[in-house]
């Protein structure tokens, strides 16, 4: 960790959840899981960065009104206590606090909380807007672009352009390009004072995913993701960093959720 930046803390929101078949998680899956749709919360010196936002909060207590067949499907879990702006006030922070607002990816179980920060700063990666608005009919049913992006259309954005982003210039908060899963699809480098982790959004799915070097069935570049795969791998190992997939239960049971933090 010499020669970089650290960031003060991390936490780990609570999250919605929803069950879904393990062949929607990796090519060649089996069996159902329950998996959660978090997002994280870095406070560095220099302020406060969201990596994601989960689904949208007008859905809490009531998935169904908002996702309809979607919600039932997948048998969505969304009490109103795990909406993110109350876990920021649960911590003692607004929406308002928010700097940045990292978008691994504009999926609705990720940006779906978007409009909450309309005066932060909105990284997003290169290609991912429009293809939110215009996706492969494969994956179309994952945007909700005209509800969950929308409402941010007037504020500031910055686009990743297929390269790589420090956000405060210390090494402390790198976002990575890491398309396949969408062509915008970001990953998060958060150095730590203790320990390191990349936030891969939906570059990996799971674990066996990760290790295996396997693809998602919805990815819209298979041989993109697979070396977004790779690339998160040499990441880990360059930066002794522990890889924290969001939609892995197992990662999400093994590490710590907030108000616990990592410092």
């Amino acid at each position: 960790m010499n020669g970089f930046g650290v960031a003060k803390r991390l936490w780990a929101l609570d999250a919605p959840t929803i069950t879904v078949d393990g062949s929607l998680m990796l090519v060649g899956g089996s069996g159902q899981m329950t998996i959660p749709m978090p997002c994280y919360l870095i406070e560095h010196p220099a302020g406060l960065v969201l990596f994601d936002t989960g689904p949208s909060y007008t859905a809490a207590d009531n998935p169904a009104a908002v996702y309809g067949p979607l919600a039932e499907m997948f048998d969505m879990r969304f009490p109103s206590e795990v909406r993110v702006d109350r876990q920021l006030q649960n911590l003692g922070y607004s929406t308002g606090d928010v700097k940045y607002v990292v978008a691994s990816h504009l999926h609705f179980d990720h940006a779906g909380g978007l409009a909450l920060f309309p005066d932060a700063t909105f990284i997003i990666g290169g290609g991912e807007i429009p293809y939110a608005y215009w996706p492969a009919k494969a994956g179309a049913g994952f945007y909700r672009a005209r509800d969950d992006f929308d409402p941010i259309r007037e504020a500031k954005i910055l686009e990743v352009p297929g390269g790589d982003f420090d956000i405060f210039g210390d090494g402390s908060l790198v976002v990575f390009s890491t398309p396949g899963h969408t062509p915008g699809e970001l990953s998060l480098l958060v150095r730590l004072p203790s320990r390191n982790f990349v936030l891969v959004g939906d570059s990996v799915h799971i674990r066996a995913a990760l290790e295996g070097e396997i693809p998602n069935i919805f990815d819209a570049n298979t041989e993109e993701a697979v070396r977004s795969i790779q690339r998160i791998k040499l990441i880990r190992a360059s930066a002794d960093a522990t890889v924290w997939i969001s939609h892995d239960p197992e990662d999400w049971a093994e590490l710590k959720h907030a108000p616990a933090c990592y410092e």
